[in-house]
């Protein structure tokens, strides 16, 4: 759905400072980014990590092909990190959930700006290469690879299950 033009690298900036002001227990600010400014650099780094890293036997050419080519038409790859910090005494999962609302920030700023964005966990992303790849300790996680570019259209959002469904109210 993107249409290749390209985001300025003051936008991508803003939306990491949006990022910056997620709620973080213990102020430990566990979220590190890598920001590609050419897309196409990654999904090729990507691809080759999932050829590297798979029998022959289960390797699928349509599966590299998509990752190969998945941010032709993204002006912007951001990968969300978890950086576990040195408080033991706040769970991963607290420093996980900073991370994803530091990831909503960037979601909400982009769209603000009419940038369309698509965030993946798919091929390499959750896997050890990847870790080893971005140079990851033993407990971090990748927590998404955000694809940001302008689209022609804006993609129109839905919800499945009604509101009134998700809402219990007590008192």
């Amino acid at each position: 759905m993107m249409n290749g033009k390209k985001i300025s690298d003051d936008h991508i900036r803003c939306l990491l400072e949006l990022a910056d002001w997620a709620p973080t227990h213990g102020l430990t600010e566990p979220w590190r980014f890598v920001v590609y400014a050419n897309p196409i650099e990654f999904c090729h780094q990507h691809a080759e990590l999932y050829k590297q890293n798979v029998t022959a036997e289960s390797f699928d050419k349509a599966v590299y092909n998509k990752l190969f080519e998945q941010g032709d038409k993204a002006s912007h790859v951001i990968i969300a990190m978890m950086k576990r910090g040195n408080l033991p005494k706040i769970p991963v999962i607290e420093e996980v959930e900073a991370v994803a609302c530091a990831v909503q920030n960037i979601l909400l700023g982009a769209t603000a700006l009419g940038i369309a964005s698509f965030w993946s966990t798919g091929g390499m992303a959750l896997r050890p290469p990847m870790k080893d790849f971005l140079s990851l300790g033993e407990d971090d996680h990748l927590i998404s690879v955000l694809y940001l570019g302008y689209a022609d259209k804006q993609p129109s959002g839905s919800r499945i299950i009604p509101l009134e469904e998700k809402i219990k109210w007590v008192g």
